[in-house]
């Protein structure tokens, strides 16, 4: 859950602050699976996502600094999802066997008919 605002006509009475409540899906890829025949360890995943969730989690990213001047779409929040997931595994916490991962895919969705992802390689 997060509230925000946009500039530009483009977002019409987005401009003005409103509440997104997403449900988060990540997908793992390899192109072999692993020694334990995972593509990753699931427990690991479940729980680095939801620590990256955490830090954006009932906030008002117009207060974020690291956000401030960006359009914060369900575009772009999917992609710093995927690249703060990306630093996780490239740093170990998903395990050993996640290095062996090829790419990461995340989609916010906000309802059946609005959803948007990003997608990148690792």
């Amino acid at each position: 859950m997060i509230a925000h605002s946009f500039r530009g006509e483009t977002f019409g009475p987005a401009q003005r602050l409103h509440g997104a409540t997403y449900v988060v899906d990540a997908t793992f890829q390899r192109e072999q699976l692993d020694a334990d025949n995972v593509v990753v360890d699931i427990g690991r995943a479940t729980e680095q996502l939801g620590e990256v969730l955490a830090e954006l989690n009932y906030r008002n990213l117009d207060e974020v600094e690291e956000f401030a001047g960006i359009n914060t779409s369900t575009e772009f929040l999917a992609k710093v999802v995927a690249d703060r997931l990306a630093d996780r595994i490239g740093s170990g916490k998903l395990g050993a066997s996640a290095r062996g991962l090829s790419g990461l895919k995340v989609v916010l969705h906000e309802s059946h008919v609005a959803w948007a992802g990003y997608e990148r390689e690792l």
